[in-house]
């Protein structure tokens, strides 16, 4: 409380007592003996409203001890199992939640981590991919300003994610892993990996490349073969020594049957092999009829025409040719889609054999379009003519019905250029992307498409969508997400099927160890996406003829099912909606493979290395009593006091009015027993 607040106060009770006397001594010779007592109350009361005009602050100071944070991160991937540690790994967990000097210093949290890091101790072994660095990623958020340091149970073997060895740059506590497994060197033969491509085109013959690995000293021999049902399709016999003990093999099968072609690789095991898991593989090639070749016509280069081009050709299934107006004009046919990147003039030939062929187009508009040239060209669409630019990001129509986009945060990509102005659009249109400036939404389309006169055409009003793809990368490390929306707008405008109500995103076939999952989407007669219908799917396993039905549940703008937990096979599913009745149907395969059960040892030199970069140490899970007295001795986990100040404005203390209530109404009730009032 600074001096000027006590000088109010000071002059409050100055006033406050002056008026209390004023009111009941000016009476002289007459004053009642009771007069002083209601002098105090009214000085009370006067004092208590005064000082909730005033209103000073007071500090609280509030102590607390805050222990360091023990964090228990365990591997809940099937490898455990594999390895034989389940059990020790629960006793061991079991031994540090239960340890009372342990909980009097730490405040003791148990993660699982697999797929993705989850709190808790439901520990099942069941996870069928290992990611240890998302798994500290995440920690690092939890933990980022406390002192926490961390058990790590694992057996070290990572099926996918970054390179965990090096994760102290970000997460900064001590790691002590304790490692699930040992470290005898077992005679073992597997395929560490098998390329091939997820299509093939009929009466082709695709390529395949499998690298096989040998580990051990002596000599031996064996034979990799390839299997497609029961049918021996290819056979190579090998040899291995210490020395040479990894074969790279190149060979090619026939594409001979539309659909989906499931393989087997397999390396004939050797004598006294203790894993044969990871001898075989599975694989799946689709077989296609066709290919969509698509054509990038332009005047100009432009960084957007290698991006387009990167983005479509990431599904084999199509091929890319940019084109110059003359060259396209003479190979018109060979093309499924044209791309118009920035029309000009000298596009009106390609204009006029795309409506007389009845082509499906995209026309791409910026900075360096004749906007003249597309107002005169009777394209559905006008633009207005300003000569100036703006930059505008686009915002994601989640009602656009004609297939399925997964929103990537369209609204946080760089903007793209285009000309500053609206558009007048003489026909109905299916709008992607709206623009948007400086985020205000407008009306006006910045993606669209529309269908006319039996064609699909697309139109984007910008220009440098490279920068989109690259910022995709950036944001996921991976231009799957860009190239997955690109391919989708793609396949759309390449086709002439009718607009579906009920449209379903799945693939062919899944490998054994990714996410089996389908989406689907539903509108209502105007195309209008229903989140109040009901979608369940029937899946049978064609093998076992078994059926299970599962519900779909709505997701944003798209309903969804995860069928991970399905059993390798071949299936075919139904899927309808319950309200409208409507019905479609399709096929996938889950290939088998076991990625957790590739492992024979615990990768303890990582784990070591880890330990070392975080200043922690590294234990064998059969020797690892030792950590409980090294975390219980170790001065880097202390208590700390924390002290907080808060101040509280006298206004809150409610007991003040409640004083003010008390002195009125003693001093009103003695008035009145006294014939006073």
């Amino acid at each position: 409380m600074n001096l000027e607040t006590i000088i109010y106060i000071i002059f409050a009770g100055i006033i406050a007592l002056l008026l209390a006397l004023f009111q009941y001594f000016k009476k002289g010779k007459n004053r009642s003996k009771l007069d002083l007592f209601f002098s105090f109350l009214r000085f009370v009361t006067l004092f208590s409203v005064l000082l909730l005009i005033i209103n000073p602050s007071f500090e609280q100071i509030e102590l607390s001890i805050e222990k360091p944070s023990l964090v228990i991160a365990v591997d809940n991937s099937s490898s455990i199992k594999h390895l034989k540690q389940e059990d020790k790994t629960l006793e061991f967990v079991k031994r540090l939640k239960n340890n009372t000097e342990l909980q009097e210093k730490f405040n003791v949290n148990i993660f699982t981590f697999g797929n993705q890091l989850r709190e808790g101790d439901s520990i099942d072994f069941t996870d069928k991919q290992t990611n240890v660095h998302d798994a500290f990623k995440a920690l690092s958020q939890i933990y980022k300003n406390s002192n926490a340091p961390t058990v790590l149970l694992t057996d070290g073997n990572q099926t996918y994610g970054s390179d965990y060895q090096f994760v102290t740059n970000s997460y900064k506590q001590s790691i002590y892993p304790i490692i699930l497994g040992d470290t005898i060197s077992y005679t073992d033969l597997k395929i560490q990996q098998l390329n091939v491509n997820r299509y093939a085109y009929l009466k082709n013959e695709f390529p395949i490349e499998t690298i096989l690995v040998y580990n051990g000293s002596e000599r031996v021999a064996s034979t990799f073969v390839v299997y497609q049902g029961n049918q021996k399709v290819y056979s190579k016999p090998l040899n291995f020594s210490k020395q040479d003990n990894s074969k790279i093999i190149h060979f090619t099968l026939p594409a001979n049957k539309i659909g989906v072609s499931a393989y087997r690789a397999e390396i004939k095991p050797i004598e006294n092999e203790k894993n044969i898991i990871n001898n075989i593989q599975n694989f799946a090639v689709e077989v296609i009829n066709e290919k969509t070749n698509v054509a990038i016509v332009s005047d100009f280069p432009h960084p957007d025409l290698g991006a387009l081009k990167k983005s479509i050709e990431n599904n084999e299934q199509r091929s890319v040719s940019i084109v110059g107006v003359k060259e396209f004009v003479s190979k018109v046919n060979d093309f499924q889609l044209i791309i118009l990147y920035q029309p000009n003039s000298k596009f009106k030939p390609v204009l006029e054999n795309l409506k007389t062929l009845k082509k499906n187009y995209f026309t791409v508009v910026g900075t360096k379009t004749d906007l003249h040239f597309i107002n005169n060209s009777n394209l559905g669409y006008r633009v207005d003519i300003t000569n100036q630019k703006e930059d505008y990001q686009g915002v994601l129509n989640t009602n656009y019905s004609p297939f399925y986009i997964d929103d990537m945060g369209f609204e946080s990509f760089p903007p793209l250029l285009s000309n500053y102005g609206g558009v007048q659009i003489s026909q109905p249109i299916d709008v992607v992307l709206n623009k948007s400036v400086q985020n205000v939404t407008t009306n006006d389309p910045l993606l669209f498409t529309f269908e006319a006169e039996g064609r699909r055409q697309g139109v984007l009003l910008g220009e440098n969508i490279w920068q989109w793809r690259a910022h995709s990368f950036l944001e996921n490390q991976s231009f799957h997400e860009f190239d997955n929306f690109i391919g989708k707008f793609v396949q759309y405008l390449a086709s002439n099927k009718k607009k579906s109500r009920l449209n379903i995103d799945f693939q062919s076939f899944y490998n054994g160890n990714s996410h089996v999952i389908i989406k689907a989407e539903v509108f209502d007669k105007n195309y209008v996406f229903d989140t109040r219908e009901v979608l369940h799917i029937t899946v049978k396993n064609k093998g076992s003829k078994a059926e299970k039905t599962f519900p779909l549940i709505l997701k944003n703008n798209h309903y969804e099912v995860d069928l991970s937990g399905l059993e390798p096979a071949e299936y075919e599913f139904s899927l309808s909606t319950k309200n409208d009745k409507i019905t479609k149907t399709g096929s996938f395969q889950i290939l088998e493979y076991h990625v957790e059960q590739q492992f024979l040892n615990a990768n303890a030199e990582k784990l070591e290395q880890l330990a070392r970069n975080s200043s922690g140490t590294s234990y064998f899970i059969n020797n690892a009593n030792g950590i409980i007295k090294e975390l219980l001795e170790d001065k880097r986990y202390v208590s700390v006091q924390k002290s907080s100040k808060n101040t509280i404005p006298l206004i809150d203390w409610k007991y003040l009015l409640g004083i003010i209530a008390l002195s009125l109404s003693v001093e009103w009730f003695l008035r009145k027993y006294n014939g006073l009032i």
